[in-house]
């Protein structure tokens, strides 16, 4: 049985993975963390509160003295650490939030842990600290270059990838320096239910059910991979019960596609769901395929980012040899599945 710490727990991928871990292991404890910003919402979590086992607290991964006092009122074993700012474009115009909750707030984590496991005497021995990071903190590779493995040197580009950089040391620093048992996953590109509306693939959907622009950043040419948030739910799931304290495992879904071609293929996704679900008509009437148009006619190129990195792409080989990972999703089943949820849950987007 474990008892677990979930920062971020409202927001995308941490809800995706506290559904995951309530569902999968029964007897486990769960807390929640979240400030719930713009991109946190209780409602995410709220069936899984009515479970004992499931406690929430809104507070910031800033406040050390709250974090110490969760982690040893609820002897809290593991910390699986997903609350972060995320957003690019964000971090380009507003950096100093970036910098406090991704370096300032994931330092006070690791100081409440160290405390917390490291300086008392009934303190859990079989303790972790997992920590979530991105393929960001890579840089940006040529379309030439091999994907980027876990020995790959750090190049961050923008505010939000070296905030995510400085994090990511930390947490080794932690292990090297004072024992604490760490891990870290890097991810490519989420995407999945309860994703906030800013970013590609759930702004596309939501624009092509409502009839709105869909804005596509210089040509569309840059390039990522795509990883549906289940499967990353259950690489972070092996990486905690299988996974070598200090290391660090990349997390990828081996779905590369430029940003032109995924928008492309979601427009014709719902092309498809029109064709075979009459009812849509009614219910987005202002989306082209409503009336018998293709959504393909919304898309718009605009003018590019500062800094737009631009291709991600992660080499697996060490998730999939030591842990077993494989995705179990590709870009088609997994855009099926977002869209049927997006579908589903107007009022949670709107």
């Amino acid at each position: 049985m474990r008892r677990l710490l979930i920062t971020g727990g409202a927001g995308f991928i941490g809800t995706n993975f506290t559904h995951y871990w309530a569902d999968k292991y029964s007897e486990d404890k769960i807390i929640v963390l979240d400030v719930l910003t713009y991109a946190g919402n209780r409602a995410n979590i709220a069936k899984l509160e009515a479970d004992s086992r499931i406690q929430f607290v809104q507070g910031n991964i800033c406040e050390q003295e709250l974090v110490i006092s969760i982690l040893t009122n609820n002897r809290i074993d593991t910390i699986v650490h997903f609350a972060a700012e995320s957003h690019v474009d964000r971090s380009i115009i507003e950096p100093n939030c970036f910098i406090q909750t991704n370096i300032v707030g994931t330092h006070t984590l690791l100081c409440a842990a160290r405390e917390a496991w490291l300086g008392r005497d009934n303190s859990p021995s079989n303790h972790l600290f997992h920590h979530v990071s991105t393929d960001e903190v890579y840089g940006t590779l040529d379309l030439s270059e091999p994907p980027c493995s876990e020995h790959s040197p750090y190049a961050p580009n923008s505010p939000y990838a070296a905030s995510k950089a400085a994090s990511d040391h930390l947490i080794r620093s932690y292990h090297q320096t004072y024992g604490l048992n760490v891990t870290t996953s890097t991810c490519s590109n989420n995407y999945g239910p309860y994703q906030f509306p800013e970013k590609l693939i759930p702004l596309v959907i939501a624009n092509a059910l409502t009839g709105e622009v869909l804005p596509v950043y210089g040509d569309g040419s840059n390039r990522r991979d795509w990883l549906y948030v289940t499967d990353h739910c259950q690489g972070i799931d092996l990486i905690i019960n299988k996974g070598l304290a200090g290391e660090t495992y990349n997390i990828g879904g081996n779905t590369e596609r430029a940003n032109i071609d995924v928008v492309k293929q979601i427009c014709a996704e719902i092309d498809n769901f029109f064709d075979s679900r009459s009812e849509l008509k009614k219910t987005f009437p202002d989306a082209p395929a409503a009336k018998g148009n293709e959504t393909e006619s919304l898309i718009r190129f605009v003018k590019d980012r500062p800094g737009h990195d631009w291709r991600y792409a992660l080499d697996i080989t060490k998730s999939m040899n030591e842990l077993t990972y494989a995705p179990q999703e590709d870009l088609h089943s997994g855009l099926i599945r977002t869209i049927d949820w997006m579908i589903d849950n107007v009022s949670w987007w709107k």
